[in-house]
């Protein structure tokens, strides 16, 4: 009786086939899987979320833009690469908050508490700085108007407990 036919490595062909075959039927059909979906940041935006209590929560790249935010509780929430495009803060708490690389940019801060926040390289150009506590807050980065400069560094005092610069020196007050 004749031995089967033997392809490589003392396989017969049949089996080394088949086996080629189902790796490729099993490689097509993972790729022919749906992708898992993206986990997309928390959008937040235009709603009135006055007195809402996120304190201590992971917001990272959420949008906050044009949100009515009054009286929420924020502090040492983690919002590095949040949208805060003209939210309303009066009388937020960010104490200790991670707002690094934030949009604060046209955002009302009146009487909001930013201490110990650190908003190192967040955005907050025309933002409304109004009665703001900022004792231990490091501004490293963030562009101001000359006259928002001012008045901060009226009220600048404190180290921020996090990156051990003084409220003064992160804003580069004279």
């Amino acid at each position: 009786m004749a031995s089967p036919l033997r392809c490589r490595a003392g396989l017969p062909c049949r089996s080394w086939l088949a086996s080629l075959l189902l790796v490729l039927v099993l490689a097509l059909g993972v790729a022919l899987l749906p992708a898992a979906p993206a986990q997309a940041a928390m959008d937040y935006a235009k709603q009135v979320l006055i007195g809402a209590d996120f304190h201590g929560s992971d917001l990272r790249g959420v949008t906050f833009s044009l949100t009515n935010l009054r009286e929420a509780d924020l502090s040492g929430a983690d919002l590095r690469g949040a949208t805060l495009f003209g939210a309303k803060l009066q009388d937020a708490d960010l104490h200790g908050a991670d707002l690094r690389e934030a949009t604060l940019d046209s955002a009302v801060l009146d009487g909001t508490d930013l201490r110990d926040a650190l908003l190192e390289d967040a955005f907050a150009f025309n933002t409304k700085f109004n009665a703001v506590k900022i004792d231990g807050a490091d501004f490293t980065n963030v562009p101001f108007r000359a006259d928002v400069l001012k008045k901060l560094c009226l009220d600048a005092t404190g180290t921020n407990p996090v990156t051990g610069r003084s409220t003064r020196a992160s804003l580069g007050c004279a």
